[in-house]
């Protein structure tokens, strides 16, 4: 059986060893709720939380006081888009967002627009690209919350997030960005960038699953209001008991980042070439869906040429990737970015996301190449059982003939009997059921 291969990192990845061996001793001995600040053990959890919102912070160049934990970059999206549109501008505003967003952020903006908000889907080009003059012409009409994630889940091209800030600064607006694909990659100053709520997960950059963080600009931050009620442990605008051991794990999983950022940045850039270059060797007809220059370097969005990805998965069953089409109750639903992107049906279908990790090999990459071969094997098979097939049905047409040749025959001598006989008429004897 061949190796397991695992390129599906924009899913999820590991928890990073070093992490998980800070992360353990506040499972067990320090064990202490973080909000008990009354005794030793209470006080000593909340400081390791604390450190570890100080690292959140350092990563994105924030306030440590701006940063708020959360269970993850989609309760993160729904605190920051609904509260700001809600409490910051009272419901006086319109939202803008993209057509090409995740799920959680489109359903957010859905919520809000059933609630009377005025929401505004920017379209991208074939490269996932939004227009920035669109979007300056619309911040001209009125106040906006605009949220545009960095870089995009499926395709992981990359908008300008820079260009972004500045344009809803000029307009007077605020810029919520999410950033859960790309904080493991891009330098990111929210301050720099003219950022207002940003969001983030720890699964996808080696922490562990079930945390997350939201930055909340100060100038913004004491408008806000939670979405569950509760004892507002984290600053008012979060409630529940923090996991410190989860937190630890987000803030060392940023420290990590932060210093080796570079390192990892030039990891998946040669993987990347060796990818395409292993592709274009393997001589596999397949289109790249989305910038080619825009995108993180982690990241490829394939289509293969009159294939459907589901199944040149079936040929490799032993690597792990993400088609762009996912079944639902027994109906298939193609990726709403790349319908939006409008790529044709059969480019969608045929659509696949490889997505390298840090420990990602050369070699491991080179078993993609094994795609073509196998699919050729499956070609091979396909054409020699279709001939077995047809062969089949030759030779069972032949036994019936041969056996209705006979029915016939043993018919003509009954007929001949009885005409000798000259017991039944002709006419008759040729209705025997034999």
């Amino acid at each position: 059986m061949s190796k397991k291969i695992y390129l599906d990192y924009q899913a999820t990845t590991p928890v990073d060893e070093k992490i998980l061996k800070k992360m353990l001793p506040y499972f067990t001995e320090n064990f202490g709720n973080p909000h008990s600040n009354n005794h030793s053990v209470g006080r000593l959890a909340n400081e390791a939380v604390e450190e570890a919102r100080k690292n959140v912070a350092n990563l994105i160049n924030a306030e440590t006081f701006e940063i708020i934990f959360t269970s993850g970059a989609t309760e993160s999206n729904n605190l920051a888009i609904k509260s700001i549109a809600k409490n910051y501008f009272d419901k006086n505003c319109q939202i803008i967002s993209c057509k090409t967003e995740h799920k959680c952020v489109i359903e957010s903006c859905h919520e809000l627009e059933k609630e009377g908000f005025k929401v505004i889907y920017l379209n991208v080009d074939e490269e996932g690209l939004i227009n920035l003059k669109e979007l300056e012409k619309f911040l001209k009409q009125e106040r906006s919350l605009v949220s545009l994630m960095m870089a995009n889940n499926e395709t992981g091209v990359i908008q300008d997030v820079k260009k972004i800030g500045e344009l809803c600064k000029k307009n007077g607006s605020i810029f919520h960005t999410d950033v859960a694909q790309s904080i493991g990659m891009l330098n990111i100053d929210v301050v720099e960038m003219n950022i207002d709520a940003l969001s983030i997960s720890a699964h996808k950059i080696y922490g562990p699953k079930g945390i997350g963080a939201l930055f909340v600009a100060s100038s913004i931050k004491n408008t806000l209001r939670p979405l569950m009620s509760g004892g507002g442990q984290e600053q008012n605008l979060r409630s529940g008991t923090l996991s410190p051991a989860l937190c630890v794990g987000i803030g060392e999983a940023c420290k990590d980042i932060k210093e080796n950022r570079e390192k990892y940045f030039l990891h998946f850039k040669e993987i990347k070439s060796a990818l395409l270059s292993g592709l274009i060797n393997s001589k596999i007809e397949f289109d790249i869906n989305g910038s080619v220059e825009k995108r993180i370097p982690n990241n490829l969005n394939i289509s293969i040429k009159g294939k459907v990805a589901e199944q040149l998965f079936n040929f490799i069953p032993h690597i792990a990737l993400s088609s762009g089409s996912a079944c639902t109750s027994g109906t298939i639903e193609r990726s709403h970015v790349l319908s939006a992107m409008r790529l044709d049906n059969n480019r969608i279908d045929g659509s696949f996301r490889i997505s390298a990790g840090r420990s990602t090999t050369k070699k491991e990459i080179e078993e993609l190449k094994a795609l073509r071969l196998k699919e050729e094997q499956h070609r091979k098979r396909e054409e020699e059982l279709k001939k077995k097939e047809e062969e089949l049905k030759r030779l069972e047409l032949e036994k019936e003939k041969a056996k209705q040749a006979k029915i016939d025959a043993v018919k003509n001598e009954i007929i001949k009997e009885l005409e000798k006989l000259g017991e039944k008429p002709l006419s008759e004897a040729k209705d025997i059921d034999t």
